[in-house]
């Protein structure tokens, strides 16, 4: 399993899919829950429906994120080979899985920021050049693009949030009218009601609306800024290995002027080489 982690890492590793973000689906179900008195029955029966609907919306969208992730690890050249994968497609119980501690959580946090730092020192202040044109212009193209999506994945969402928010805009004013339209009589009463039922058609609409951009420009935005992402930690390993066969060969120089330990340290320039190569050669096989 070590073995092909570590094989698996020469490869651009499949972005993970992200978790399901149940947070605003959970503070209308609190409300819903607290029986707010200012909330009519009509009122409650249609947040309740668009409620039970955001939910089915997010689950749908999950397994689909799901399925994708799972075909690309079919896929990979490394990982489809291991042995836990074809125990997670195969096996017919239930998976005793367990999520991460707080420890688990800080760990992965610190490995975050120490990871870039590292980056950050390596394309800086350390010095190191890309010796290949070919992979300064990745880098350098990766880094407008990445930046690029994410922004525009911040714009949809807020976008989408903004459709999300009228949508339920309109649930008390179509209740206000429709209350309206039981007090009144003759044709006001029947303009209430059409209002009302105007109201209504526009909340499932901008529902539409916002369903629609989620699914079909933000999620897509996002999986090409966690692909584009996943680029980028391919190219990161690649430079970190550049820098260690660097400094292999710095300390091969420093041990043949010493004659001192001069087989272990061609050893570890030999690794170092055949690593960088072979990141550099799986890189540029990589799909663009």
């Amino acid at each position: 399993m070590e073995k092909h982690q570590e094989a698996g890492k020469e490869n651009k590793i499949p972005p993970a899919p992200p978790k399901p973000d149940f947070e605003a689906s959970r503070e209308k179900l609190q409300k819903l829950g607290e029986g707010d008195s200012s909330v009519t029955r009509e009122e409650f029966a249609k947040m309740k429906q668009e409620l039970e609907a955001e939910y089915l919306a997010i689950f749908k969208k999950t397994v689909a994120m799901h399925e994708v992730f799972l075909q690309r690890l079919a896929a990979h050249p490394t990982l489809r080979q291991d042995h836990n994968f074809f125990v997670f497609l195969e096996y017919n119980q239930d998976l005793s899985v367990r999520g991460k501690n707080r420890k688990e959580l800080l760990g992965g946090f610190l490995r975050n920021i120490v990871k870039s730092a590292d980056e950050a020192v390596i394309t800086g202040m350390s010095g190191i050049k890309e010796v290949d044109d070919f992979f300064e212009h990745e880098r350098t193209f990766l880094l407008e693009y990445h930046t690029r999506i994410r922004d525009a994945c911040l714009r949809a969402d807020r976008v989408m949030h903004s459709h999300k928010c009228l949508a339920d805009d309109y649930i008390p004013i179509s209740a206000a009218l429709s209350s309206l339209g039981t007090q009144e009589v003759n044709q006001l009463k029947i303009s209430f009601f059409k209002l009302a039922e105007l109201f209504e058609r526009l909340r499932k609409l901008e529902g539409r609306v916002a369903s629609d951009e989620d699914l079909k420009l933000s999620d897509m935005l996002r999986y090409y800024m966690r692909d584009s992402q996943a680029a980028k930690d391919l190219l990161y390993r690649r430079l970190r290995a550049l820098a260690d066969y660097e400094n292999a060969n710095k300390a091969l120089d420093k041990a043949r002027t010493r004659n001192r330990e001069v087989q272990t340290a061609e050893s570890h320039q030999q690794l170092c080489c055949q690593r960088f190569e072979r990141l550099s050669d799986s890189a540029k096989q990589e799909p663009h």
